[in-house]
């Protein structure tokens, strides 16, 4: 059985805590560890070989490091260069899974939910593992516990166990859910699945051949960057964008359900996140530093500053680096909206956090005016950011803990705590931690034009241009 973890979402109904750039998968929401990590912990004992991954080219290196630090070293990390839903996703991932001749069940699971009851869950894989060896395209439907609009459902024939599905249903409104909970054959789609690779390609084949046929020409000229395979771009775009239930499980005669009571969340929502978090007397959910006074069924949510709350109920506080929301618990399905509106003015809190995370360490910008910027830039040990110039802006880098080496045209300069360096505009450089601690200094950017576009790579160790 082998793990195949789809890690392309955007999670932007948990805006403003998780963004493009960002995604919920990556937080840790429940617990220590993040989602994505969680995924991994959770199924790590029923894997018999590594796990796949299936990510957003962008979040390349946030998904290595992370399942790195799971204890998790995948089979291959395969980056979709444009998103194309789920069918695809997992087309390539079981084509990838073929391609030595073997012919493994794959266990489907998107990388953002939550699970309370772990053990169960392996123990319901179990079962349907034989289902899937017999050529069922199993999928697990989650016992609802009230009337869900935010969900497609499935209904299952008759009996006990694995069973056949008879339906799947497009979110309902809210009258119809109700009807759907009391008859109790009905249950939510929860994503995931489990089923033998040659299984589901074949009926992908006989269902979209022009899926198939792309994902094939995408594996085929895909490149290589060590863990990482590269879906070569134009095949992948040309294939046909869509889930799994419309590409195949509601065409097919193989489809199976199994039942699932396991405390199973997909965290869609702030309103999710509080149904799942740890609550007080009154209901309130708090994370952070919160000071929450006569409030009930609260949802708070603070990321260094003091959250203070006086007479509230059933709202959600979000308090990040750069932006606060404030929402009625029933309405926090439409922060998509904020987000659309930002993207639409061009606002880069839609996508980006203030501090955002790049593979050789991260960068926070803690102010900005018309003409300057100054950063805290954090640099890991032994990594290096690109050979880069600019166009527009020259930048002083002063050293606050750690040593950086740092080229600077045909200088190289090495710099310890309390020394810096000036980097002319127009003039090629590099910062490099040489040491073995992080490596954190300020940056102050002064120019006409302070956007991260304006970097001309020379080169770079991450592939990036």
């Amino acid at each position: 059985m082998i793990p195949v973890i789809l890690s392309g979402g955007s999670g932007t109904r948990l805006w403003p805590l998780s963004r493009e750039a960002y995604p919920k998968q990556f937080l840790p929401l429940v617990g220590e560890a993040s989602l994505l990590q969680a995924t991994w912990q959770r199924i790590a004992p029923l894997a018999s070989g590594p796990a796949l991954v299936v990510a957003n080219g962008e979040h390349r290196f946030m998904v290595a490091e992370q399942l790195r630090q799971a204890g998790c070293k995948p089979g291959a990390i395969l980056l979709e260069p444009v998103a194309r839903n789920t069918a695809p996703a997992i087309a390539v991932a079981a084509l990838h899974a073929t391609t030595s001749g073997e012919d493994p069940l794959l266990l489907v699971l998107p990388s953002d939910h939550v699970i309370q009851d772990e053990a169960a869950f392996r123990d319901a894989v179990r079962v349907a593992a034989d289902a899937a060896e017999a050529g069922r395209l199993v999928t697990f439907g989650i016992v609802p516990t009230g009337a869900e609009t935010g969900y497609g459902y499935i209904k299952a024939a008759p009996g006990d166990g694995v069973r056949p599905v008879e339906q799947f249903v497009e979110k309902p409104d809210l009258e119809t859910a109700r009807t759907y909970v009391a008859k109790g054959t009905y249950y939510w789609n929860s994503g995931m699945f489990l089923f033998k690779a040659s299984r589901y390609l074949a009926e992908l084949e006989r269902l979209n051949p022009a899926m198939l046929r792309a994902c094939r020409g995408a594996l085929e000229g895909a490149s290589h960057d060590e863990d990482f395979i590269r879906l070569e771009k134009t095949a992948f775009g040309e294939c046909p964008s869509d889930s799994i239930d419309y590409a195949v499980m509601e065409k097919t005669s193989a489809a199976a359900v199994l039942p699932l009571d396991v405390g199973w969340n997909d965290v869609g929502s702030w309103a999710a996140l509080w149904s799942v978090a740890e609550q007080d007397g009154d209901g309130n959910a708090h994370h952070g530093d919160v000071i929450a006074l006569d409030c009930r069924n609260t949802l708070a949510w603070g990321d260094g500053r003091l959250v203070a709350m006086l007479g509230l109920e059933d709202i959600v506080v979000v308090d990040t680096d750069d932006t606060v929301l404030v929402a009625h618990r029933d309405r926090v399905q439409e922060v998509k909206e904020i987000v659309a509106r930002l993207k639409n003015q061009g606002r880069t809190e839609a996508c980006l956090h203030r501090k955002v995370y790049r593979p050789w360490g991260a960068y926070d910008s803690i102010d900005m005016g018309d003409r300057h910027q100054v950063k805290r830039i954090t640099v890991k040990p032994g990594a290096a950011l690109s050979l880069q110039m600019h166009h527009h802006r020259a930048e002083h880098w002063i050293v606050v803990s750690g040593t950086a080496e740092v080229t600077c045209g045909e200088k190289v300069l090495l710099l310890t705590e309390n020394q810096s360096t000036y980097i002319p505009l127009g003039v090629t450089h590099r910062l490099r931690n040489p040491g073995k601690l992080p490596l954190e200094l300020i940056e102050v950017q002064s120019g006409s034009y302070l956007g991260e576009d304006d970097i001309v790579r020379f080169e770079d160790v991450y592939g990036r241009r």
